[in-house]
């Protein structure tokens, strides 16, 4: 059939054309085509490029870089075989692999009913069997890449369930009231502790910031209260907390603030009594100075006594009795030669007798 033989002849054309051949003379319907010329070969350069390529290639995969705040850690055929520098870093790929990590990013895990996915896993029960609606957050690093790498399978799962345990634990030996009103920094920090010695036990590499007690309430629950009058109303456990909670922070509020009239009046006393201290000090030395200066002065006199008796008795009377006549308003005249004052003219102040008539 002259119809399949020409359709079988133009795919062998096509198919040496693809092949890189070349077709037969079309016009002969009888000859079969012959076998043209090969295709391009491949040449040296062709190949040398290819192997510049590849070994860029694999230079580009076995290179790698660690930041100051990364860690790495290299793998030989998938086993931990050693920990990366900072700076360039050489792992012959594909025999050796590395993982970089970035250990200074903070994570954050966030427990508790709102934002838990279980739904209960911030309502927990205290050592005086209250139940406690707690939402906290874990913040955490990495510390050491090849623990992290090789001992955690999930670590955020990890974290959360150690964390969550760690806080039941510490809850159930806590009583309510302090929870809620003024112990939760010594809750955060004991819990806190608690997760990073179960985490170093474990060699998880991991490193715990810190831990923030968001909220801490009671459940979210109505009860009923029947006042003295019989009357029935609906009050919610958490606002009757929250007015126990406020009272106490009122209190709170007066005792720190007698305290602190406490502290500045018992300082005022004491700064009283220092000076009164000092004062009397003063007035002690002061005496005693004046003691020891009289008694030194009445040495002296008695010294000179002894040497000349009546001129210091002479001298020690002119003495005294000018101290005691010295401010009065007298004129003593010495009656020695017999007179009687009779050098002393007599003055009568006249004037001043008619001013003080006329005035009258």
């Amino acid at each position: 059939m002259p119809e399949i033989d020409d359709l079988v002849r133009k795919g062998q054309e096509q198919l040496r054309v693809l092949m890189g051949g070349r077709g037969g003379d079309r016009g002969n319907g009888t000859g079969g085509g012959g076998r043209g010329s090969g295709g391009p070969g491949v040449t040296r350069s062709t190949i040398g490029i290819a192997l510049l390529a590849g070994v860029a290639l694999w230079g580009f995969a076995s290179f790698y870089t660690v930041r100051p705040e990364q860690q790495s850690i290299e793998l030989f055929l998938g086993e931990f075989s050693g920990i990366g520098t900072e700076g360039l870093n050489f792992a012959p790929w594909p025999l050796v692999t590395a993982e970089v990590f970035d250990v200074t990013t903070n994570r954050t895990e966030e427990l508790g009913v709102r934002r838990g996915t279980g739904g209960n896993e911030g309502l927990m029960l205290t050592t005086d069997e209250n139940i406690v609606d707690i939402d906290f957050q874990v913040v955490w690093n990495i510390k050491n890449a090849r623990d992290f790498k090789f001992s955690l399978r999930d670590p955020e799962a990890s974290v959360r369930a150690i964390s969550e345990s760690a806080m039941r634990e510490v809850i159930a030996q806590s009583e309510l009231a302090p929870i809620l009103n003024r112990d939760r920094g010594a809750v955060a920090d004991r819990v806190k502790e608690l997760i990073q010695t179960t985490l170093d036990n474990r060699k998880t590499g991991i490193n715990v910031l810190r831990v923030n007690v968001n909220k801490v309430d009671p459940p979210s629950q109505t009860v009923q209260v029947t006042d003295a009058n019989g009357n029935t109303t609906t009050q919610s456990v958490v606002d009757a907390f929250r007015d126990v909670q406020a009272a106490e922070q009122e209190r709170d509020r007066v005792e720190r603030q007698a305290d602190a009239y406490a502290n500045r009046r018992t300082a005022e006393a004491r700064g009283e009594s220092a000076q009164l201290l000092e004062a009397s000090e003063g007035y002690r030395a002061r005496v005693v100075n004046d003691a020891v200066g009289e008694a030194s002065r009445f040495e002296a006199v008695l010294e000179e006594y002894r040497n000349a008796p009546d001129v210091t008795r002479k001298r020690l009377y002119l003495e005294t009795m000018e101290k005691v006549l010295g401010d009065v308003d007298k004129i003593i005249l010495e009656n020695g030669s017999g007179q009687g004052g009779q050098g002393v003219v007599p003055y009568l102040p006249l004037n001043e007798l008619r001013r003080g008539g006329g005035s009258n």
